[in-house]
């Protein structure tokens, strides 16, 4: 794993913050649409559903993808032992201190108080947490870092053969193909198979993971990978940035209609075949448009840039329990659901936000347990600076 001098990506950067900002209002909505959720409002809204559902078929595509294309640079960093051991700070740690043990005991604690699963006091709870029925395994929402960690350590062997030679030939050969014309479509494919090909109900191919399952996340997290490895693939995806928004806005009338007729729990295997089918295409369509719009408008740099980019790791690890803790009191208010959706973003917002600038950013133990650098470097040159966040 030979170290290169690298120009740094902004695109990516503000990508990732506009990623993990839209995984916030998606929770958001989460309080207000007809599923179960941790806390729910006594009443749901059908507006709610809709907008969830859109975001759900393409922010956690969009962060893999990104995670994918960070990879990339990372392994240009330094050797495979480094690589493994920065993996399990950035994300094995703060999956497991964060998530299972200190916000998970939260978070499980309102998902039973809020369903009457349990009446007694916060303190009372925190020892039968820690039971197998109780316990969250996966951190609750930080089970994306678990999984991301899983294929960061199972491709690895095979995205270092990819990288360099002879595995590169076989790289720029399938970025040649997709750089023709509408040929980038055809990435859509492996997800659209690993969704068809599945069964919903197995643990491969169950999509309760963000609006994917296991495989499908894994086919972004790949194409980011290559997509980022290709610059004539990067500026078809560029130049057919319209016809992306277009096909997006397409398929959104197309399924909005299909299950307005056949209805989302449909038990028929053809309309479910052809459902998820058309899920799959349809979070490529908003992929391929977002990436498109980034590399066409965001290759800029500004001082923002670096601090939203370090904090995203901390928001993304405080933001489910803030939002949950924060919407437990706002549900319970008389007022209008539109009222409550802004009130439980700006309070919450403003808490994490306050949590990060004023104690995780500037203690090194909370750094650390957050997944962050110990040691914060000052940005160089926009040609110069190589530091990558790997999320």
């Amino acid at each position: 794993m030979n170290s290169k001098s690298k120009i740094r990506r902004y695109d990516l950067d503000w990508l990732r913050v506009l990623a993990i900002f839209s995984v916030f209002i998606y929770h958001t909505t989460r309080f207000f649409n007809s599923e179960y959720w941790i806390v729910k409002n006594p009443t749901s809204n059908f507006i709610m559903d809709i907008l969830e559902t859109v975001m759900a078929n393409w922010t956690i595509a969009l962060i893999f993808v990104i995670s994918g294309a960070s990879l990339y640079f990372a392994l240009g960093k330094g050797t495979v032992r480094e690589f493994i051991k920065d993996k399990i700070l950035r994300l094995v740690v703060p999956m497991v201190s964060m998530g299972m043990v200190c916000f998970g005991v939260i978070q499980i604690y309102l998902d039973r108080l809020t369903h009457a699963e349990y009446d007694g006091t916060f303190l009372d709870f925190i020892p039968q947490y820690f039971q197998p029925s109780n316990f969250s395994w996966t951190g609750v929402h930080l089970w994306y870092l678990g999984m991301l960690f899983l294929f960061s350590i199972v491709f690895l062997p095979i995205l270092l053969l990819l990288k360099n030679n002879p595995g590169r030939t076989i790289m720029e050969r399938l970025g040649d193909l997709l750089s023709s014309r509408w040929k980038i479509y055809l990435l859509a494919l492996p997800t659209v198979l690993c969704l068809v090909l599945t069964d919903g109900a197995s643990f491969l191919g169950n999509t309760d993971w963000g609006g994917g399952s296991i495989l499908s996340h894994a086919t972004f997290f790949l194409s980011g990978f290559l997509i980022i490895s290709h610059k004539g693939l990067q500026t078809n995806i560029q130049r057919h940035r319209k016809q992306s928004l277009y096909l997006l806005v397409i398929l959104f009338f197309i399924i909005f209609s299909f299950f307005m007729i056949f209805g989302e729990s449909s038990t028929g295997k053809l309309i479910n075949t052809v459902g998820r089918a058309l899920w799959g295409f349809w979070s490529w369509s908003w992929v391929l448009a977002i990436l498109g719009y980034g590399m066409e408008h965001l290759q800029f740099n500004k001082r923002f840039r670096s601090y939203a980019n370090e904090a995203v790791l901390p928001f993304y690890i405080l933001h489910h329990p803030v939002l949950l803790l924060v919407g437990y009191f706002v549900v319970q208010w008389s007022l209008p659901i539109v009222l409550k959706f802004i009130l439980i973003d700006i309070f919450s917002f403003a808490i994490i936000m306050i949590l990060y600038e004023f104690i995780v950013r500037r203690f090194k133990p909370l750094r650390f347990l957050f997944g962050m650098k110990l040691l914060t470097r000052s940005i160089q040159s926009n040609t110069q600076e190589v530091q990558v966040i790997n999320m």
